[in-house]
């Protein structure tokens, strides 16, 4: 990966620092994303010029993790000692797939979740901070992508084994 922090400071050192580990829970513990689970592989359906009850659906989409409190996309955290933190800008737009960027419930409310893009998605523009890049390992993801799911969630654990900084 390679954040964009010159773009994105607040939210490049947020995703990095839960990377590393470094940052402490309130009970003075390490967390983080090592050990955590791709909670989410989501496709698109399409119906557009197809006979009704005809979806069409496209693996291609995105993947989603990084909520290492709960598992599910429930859990949200900072390193700034709140919950969420307000969007740092939307100066890089989802025109490419491998895009770092953060998952929220809306508008001011990005977290410790992530997801990675894996088709252009310029809906999600001015909607969810791009803060990053896969540089390598696009394989990988194509790998979790690709993941059988039910209602979009893996159906075997796809796990974060180890991460940090290089």
């Amino acid at each position: 990966m390679e954040l964009f922090a010159d773009t994105t400071p607040k939210t490049a050192e947020n995703f990095r620092q839960f990377c590393t580990g470094e940052t402490k829970s309130a009970q003075g513990r390490p967390q983080g994303y090592k050990g955590s689970k791709f909670h989410r592989v989501v496709s698109l359906s399409l119906t557009h010029d197809l006979p009704p009850q005809t979806p069409l659906t496209i693996k291609d989409f995105m993947i989603q993790g990084g909520d290492f409190l709960h598992g599910d996309g429930s859990g949200s955290t900072s390193i700034y000692g709140t919950r969420s933190f307000a969007d740092e800008n939307f100066n890089l737009k989802h025109d490419t797939p491998g895009l770092l960027s953060m998952a929220n419930s809306g508008p001011n409310t990005n977290g410790c979740q992530f997801f990675i893009t894996t088709v252009p998605t310029p809906f999600l523009n001015n909607k969810h901070v791009v803060f990053g890049k896969v540089v390598d390992g696009m394989d990988v993801v194509r790998k979790v992508e690709n993941a059988r799911t039910t209602r979009e969630k893996p159906n075997q654990d796809i796990s974060i084994v180890q991460c940090g900084e290089m």
